[in-house]
Order: C-alpha cells, then sequence, then structure tokens
C-alpha cells in the first residue's frame, strides 16, 4: 500500500521485475529507480539515509567503519535482522578484490548491509520504515534483479574533488561509478 502510489505516478508496473538503489554518501540519501514497460528506468521515490558511518572515499579494510563504494549486488535478503531487515552487498565486490590484491591489503571487511534502525558501523541504515519498503521490493524482484550503486556524491550533477587523500584507482572507481549512473535519468 505504501509503494504503489509511487510506482503508478511513474508509470512503471508494480511489483517491478528490477530495482536499481542509487546511494550518494554526501546529500545521504538513496534513489529508487524501475523500469517502466519499455525498459527505460524511472525514478519511483527518494529515501533518506538515517546513519552512515565513515567519509567520502572507498572503504579499504575491515573495522575502518566506512561505507563502501561501487557497484554491488544483493547476496541475501535477511528478515530476521538485529536492524530490522536487512539486505546484504556482496562487498567486496571483484573490484574491491581487485584493487586490494595489487596494493596487498587483505581482510576487507564483509557483512555491508542496507538495514533499518538508525545506527551505522559502515553500513546504509535507513530506518525501519524504508528499510521494509527495499526489502519486500527486492524479493518481489529477486535479489539477482536488484543492482546498487554506491557514490560519494551524484556524478550526473557533480564534478567529483579528487582527494589526495584517496587511493590512486579512485578515478576509475569513480568513471566506473560515472558510467554506470549516466542510464538513470536526473529529474
Amino acid at each position: 500500500a505504501r509503494l504503489l502510489p509511487h510506482f503508478e505516478k511513474a508509470g512503471v508496473p508494480f511489483p517491478p521485475q528490477a530495482i536499481t538503489l542509487l546511494a550518494f554518501k554526501d546529500s545521504k540519501h538513496v534513489e529508487l529507480y524501475a523500469p517502466d514497460t519499455q525498459g527505460a528506468w524511472q525514478r519511483i521515490t527518494d529515501y533518506p539515509i538515517q546513519a552512515a558511518s565513515g567519509n567520502l572515499g572507498p572503504k579499504l579494510k575491515e573495522g575502518d567503519r566506512q561505507v563502501p563504494e561501487g557497484v554491488y549486488a544483493i547476496e541475501l535478503l535477511n528478515p530476521n535482522s538485529l536492524y530490522h531487515v536487512s539486505l546484504r552487498l556482496n562487498y567486496p565486490n571483484a573490484f574491491d578484490q581487485e584493487m586490494a590484491a595489487t596494493e596487498g591489503r587483505t581482510q576487507l571487511g564483509s557483512d555491508i548491509m542496507i538495514h533499518g534502525k538508525a545506527a551505522s558501523i559502515g553500513c546504509l541504515a535507513m530506518g525501519d520504515s524504508a528499510a521494509e519498503e527495499l526489502f519486500a521490493l527486492a524479493a518481489w524482484a529477486g535479489k539477482e534483479n536488484v543492482k546498487v550503486l554506491i557514490a560519494p556524491t551524484d556524478f550526473r550533477v557533480n564534478v567529483p574533488q579528487i582527494d589526495a587523500n584517496l587511493p590512486a584507482w579512485s578515478e576509475a572507481l569513480y568513471e566506473r561509478l560515472r558510467v554506470a549512473l549516466a542510464q538513470y535519468p536526473v529529474s
């Protein structure tokens, strides 16, 4: 009942066959997209991020309290999470692992979630209501049909200031994110 009006307004069938979540660390919000009947991605609604620890920049190691940056899939839907409900990301993904290997880093961390409540040590805490909606959408679409892009800023409208303290490969990561974000319309 909470989601249907958003889908009707966007002209997108409900429940969706796929969804994409665009998370922006600087503005602390998540945009929900789903394809219309022609396959074009439409913005459905936005959610504020209630808590996300760390700074702009990628996650480098376990315990750094950093929210990762990159393109992720959903590995697991947990209806019995300590944080209400949760969607576990496939962090570290292949790119994260490749960059760590080139630098000799190990112990990259794991269990990065999108979850309820309003506390985070490397996850995106969305509050219970938003987490319920995202959890239900991922279940309806199938976790294999969910993509999550986490970026320091919305590269569709902002030119990033690359911090000199970031790893040299951050530019390659941000180019990947720019390309991935380009298929989603800015409203």
